[in-house]
Order: structure tokens, then C-alpha cells, then sequence
């Protein structure tokens, strides 16, 4: 099946926001705007275009790293298979862009980030008690050891969480919606 992958820069729009499907599977969810720029030579200035809005969702372990790196107005690149959805409401007819992400990264032209491996055959509290209280010892870009903050892990695929359930943040099961409503 032929799909379009798409590679898109832009700002985190909303908080993401992650979920679990019946069945354990893990997806986050946010809005990316981003902004088209030109360069108006009569004015001598930058002038900005029109602003779309994707909304973009990850799955299973991407899921829940998104949740865990990604913040409102962080610039970010997204790179997914774009789908165009057409919905009507109240008589009218809208079109949607979704992005279902393969990968998602900071915009290192716009700031710098640190990147923490999280192994992959840890999940849960035991990624995070293997990375230390202090950190990590990993090599940086230049071969030297840096230390680097301990990153807490998450499980997946991780059982269903009931919505509501008392001590978690952030995540809630789809209860009776399905996979897909939750990424339109």
C-alpha cells in the first residue's frame, strides 16, 4: 500500500496527551502549527503566511517518550503518514489533517536538546532504578562522559488504566471510544 509520508516543522499547539486503548496500547496526542515565512523584499522583512494545524498522534512506546519530551511552543519535526479526514458537524463539512507520527524530534536549528536512551528491554521502574538517582554515565558528541538526568521510563505495551483512576496523571483509557476517534 502506497502512503504519504510527510515531514512537517512546526510548535507544539497543545499539551500532549496520552491514552490507552482496551487492550493496553498506548497513543499520545497533540495539535503542531506551523507557519509559513517569506521573505517580502518590498517591506526589506520577514512576512508570515497562513498558519495550519495538524494533529498528530503516536503510538506504543513513541507514545509515551512524546509525552515525557514534548511541551507546548517547543519547536518541533514530525515525520508520518498524512491522512486527510472529512467530517461534518452541524451541517457543515470540515477537513482534517492528521499526521500518524514514525518520528517525532526537537528543531535543533531553533535551541539544543540532550538526548537519554532508555533501554529497551526495560519498562517501568526498572528502566528508571537501572538509570541511577544521579544519572546515567553516557558518552557526549565529543567522546567525553557527561552526566545526564535520569529518565523514567514507560511501560509498553502497559495494562489498561481505568479512567479516573486515583495516583495517574496525564493518562486515561479510551473506555467505550475506539482507537481511531481518539486521534481526530
Amino acid at each position: 500500500m502506497n502512503e504519504t509520508l510527510v515531514t512537517v516543522v512546526g510548535n507544539v499547539a497543545t499539551e500532549p496527551e496520552t491514552r490507552q486503548t482496551a487492550t493496553g496500547v498506548a497513543v499520545t496526542r497533540f495539535r503542531l502549527a506551523t507557519t509559513s515565512r517569506r521573505w517580502d523584499a518590498e517591506r526589506g522583512a520577514w512576512t508570515d503566511g497562513a498558519t495550519s494545524f495538524y494533529t498528530v498522534c503516536a503510538w506504543r512506546t513513541l507514545a509515551w517518550h512524546v509525552k515525557e519530551s514534548v511541551g507546548v511552543g517547543e519547536p518541533l519535526l514530525v515525520q508520518g503518514r498524512l491522512r486527510i479526514r472529512e467530517e461534518e458537524r452541524e451541517g457543515r463539512r470540515y477537513l482534517t489533517a492528521e499526521i500518524e507520527a514514525v518520528a517525532v524530534g526537537h528543531d535543533l536549528a531553533r535551541g539544543v536538546s540532550r538526548f537519554s536512551r532508555v533501554a529497551a528491554s526495560m519498562t517501568g521502574a526498572g528502566a528508571a532504578s537501572a538509570s541511577g538517582a544521579a544519572g546515567a554515565v553516557v558518552g557526549n558528541a565529543v567522546g567525553n562522559a557527561a552526566e545526564t538526568p535520569p529518565v523514567a521510563a514507560r511501560p509498553d505495551p502497559a495494562p489498561p488504566v481505568p479512567a479516573g483512576a486515583p495516583g495517574v496523571s496525564g493518562v486515561s483509557a479510551f473506555g467505550s471510544i475506539s482507537q481511531d476517534e481518539f486521534c481526530r
